[in-house]
């Protein structure tokens, strides 16, 4: 058997197959999008998105408002918004729906108590949906309620907490719940979480408002809605909160 003929001949067989093949292609512009073109933004290493909602840049807690009538709201030092305990939470001032969210948070550098009592506080997205925040570093509890958990809700698909005394940071997106013109829950709210830098907790599904006893489940609410910083009684402070308003049409 002549090999090299036959080796030709495959050979030949194959690039004719393959300009076939490429004819019969569409034009590679058929799938080219050019519109619209999205927003130009900067966004320098380490700083804030411009197109970002500054809610705390550590001068002052004027994006904010107690919720408890007459309470004086938590305290400003050292560029940080460091709750008062007992004087409430806190919400902002303007409304969100989806968001990214930006937070910094430091647990009381001096350690009191356990468990859930070990500097408790919390991210309520839409004044409803916790991120909790807790020193759950060296500090056992229920692992739905341990720090970037959505409470009651989620684990955290790992525990990458900081000693007590140092500044952590959590970086959430939050997709509002949708409902129908009748009430109906269309879609529920779903967040994804990075905690230090960790991916902790992806795209899940919300089953409802926060609930510390029973389960949760929905009821119809407005489409923007306030975030809320828990006072639980113990000093934690934030710092460098911002929000990016995502404008999302279905989630």
């Amino acid at each position: 058997m002549n090999y090299r003929a036959v080796i030709l001949f495959f050979l030949i067989s194959f690039s004719y197959a393959t300009a076939v093949r490429a004819d019969s292609l569409l034009p590679a512009s058929v799938t080219e999008q050019w519109t619209p073109v999205p927003p130009v933004i900067t966004a320098p290493a380490g700083g804030v998105p411009s197109d970002a909602v500054i809610l705390f840049d550590g001068k002052n807690a004027d994006a904010w408002a107690p919720v408890m009538p007459g309470s004086k709201g938590w305290q400003v030092a050292d560029g940080a918004l460091v709750i008062v305990p007992k004087s409430g939470f806190l919400r902002t001032k303007a409304s969100f729906g989806d968001i990214q969210l930006h937070i910094e948070f430091r647990e009381p550098a001096e350690v009191q108590g356990h468990g859930q009592g070990r500097g408790n506080s919390g991210v309520f997205f839409m004044g409803l949906y916790e991120l909790q925040v807790l020193d759950s570093y060296h500090n056992p509890t229920y692992v739905n309620g341990q720090a970037a958990s959505i409470y009651k809700q989620y684990a955290p698909l790992v525990n990458t907490c900081r000693p007590p005394g140092e500044w952590q940071s959590y970086d959430a997106v939050f997709i509002a719940p949708r409902f129908g013109p009748d009430g109906a829950l269309l879609s529920p709210a779903r967040a994804t979480v990075f905690h230090n830098g960790v991916l902790v907790l992806y795209d899940v599904a919300l089953k409802g408002p926060t609930a510390y006893r029973g389960y949760p489940h929905y009821t119809p609410h407005p489409a923007c809605l306030p975030l809320q910083l828990q006072d639980h009684g113990d000093k934690v402070a934030f710092r460098n909160i911002w929000v990016r308003e995502l404008h999302l049409s279905s989630p």
